[in-house]
């Protein structure tokens, strides 16, 4: 692993992401076309997700979602080399102000979102975008090895990366302390216990969301923003934010996280071929 991590995929990450492009149009072809990459699965949730839509409407959609996984196999690629300037240059945040007003308030903010667009430089990013420490909360890969090194990439900039077996000390330790932390969680993943979820209807199908997020908000009283990675043009991005809640212990059970599934359905109803749709996101029935 280090090995390939050193000797192959560092000094490819060295190339300029136009000839990274290059390779992911190969890329593209073998995924698409030579292997199908989980292609059952895609289609699956594609026809669940619309049913109003044609077999032609959403094979164009398959064929743009593996043209976006190429890209994004590229542009994580970059992210182990990618400067600091370069970073702020094709990652921007237009309206910091909406997360930043918290800091200056003393209050940590979390950012909920999906794996929609580049979500990779958002991680390698947060700690230099707002104002607050960044913290991005995800789940451990099975390969610790492969983890720890890509780990190094996304925390070279300053954000703190952690995984759900250290998430309760980590808010417990910042909160009990009063450090502004920005608390990016991603919430589109398909819950690992059913029983643990909550349960609303989201795209067409009744889905179970991960409760994290609105638990966490609760229980700190911590403000709850939505943010949308919005693509500009191949390689560049901005983001959007909008407020779900900055009274998160005075909102009804489920509305943080409801809100939370209305705004990414809305996100990826706009542009659907940027969702990670070869996820299995509804492996648990729940009607």
């Amino acid at each position: 692993m280090h090995f390939l991590f050193w000797f192959i995929l560092y000094p490819l990450s060295l190339l300029p992401l136009c000839i990274l492009y290059g390779i992911g149009l190969v890329l593209y072809i073998v995924l698409a076309y030579l292997v199908r990459y989980r292609r059952k699965v895609i289609d699956e949730n594609l026809r669940h997700s619309f049913p109003e839509k044609s077999e032609k409407e959403l094979a164009r959609i398959r064929r743009q979602y593996y043209w976006h996984l190429a890209q994004l196999a590229a542009e994580m690629l970059k992210m182990l080399t990618l400067s600091r300037h370069k970073v702020k240059q094709r990652y921007r945040c237009e309206n910091p102000e909406v997360v930043n007003r918290f800091f200056d308030e003393g209050k940590s903010v979390i950012l909920m979102s999906s794996h929609y667009n580049n979500w990779e430089w958002m991680v390698l990013s947060l700690d230099m975008q707002f104002k607050h420490h960044g913290i991005g909360i995800g789940k451990p890969n099975s390969n610790k090895k492969f983890e720890k090194l890509i780990n190094r990439a996304r925390t070279r900039y300053g954000t703190e990366v952690v995984f759900a077996d250290t998430v309760k000390e980590v808010f417990e330790n910042y909160e009990s302390k009063h450090i502004p932390c920005c608390y990016m969680m991603l919430s589109d993943q398909s819950p690992s216990n059913p029983r643990k979820c909550f349960v609303t209807d989201f795209l067409n199908q009744q889905s179970g969301i991960l409760f994290g997020a609105e638990h966490y908000a609760q229980k700190y009283d911590i403000p709850v923003i939505y943010y949308q990675v919005i693509k500009d043009k191949l390689g560049y991005y901005h983001l959007e934010f909008e407020l779900i809640t900055d009274h998160p212990t005075q909102t009804e059970y489920g509305y943080i996280t409801t809100r939370y599934a209305q705004l990414l359905e809305k996100s990826i109803r706009q542009n659907p071929s940027y969702w990670l749709w070869s996820h299995r996101r509804w492996k648990h029935k729940f009607n």
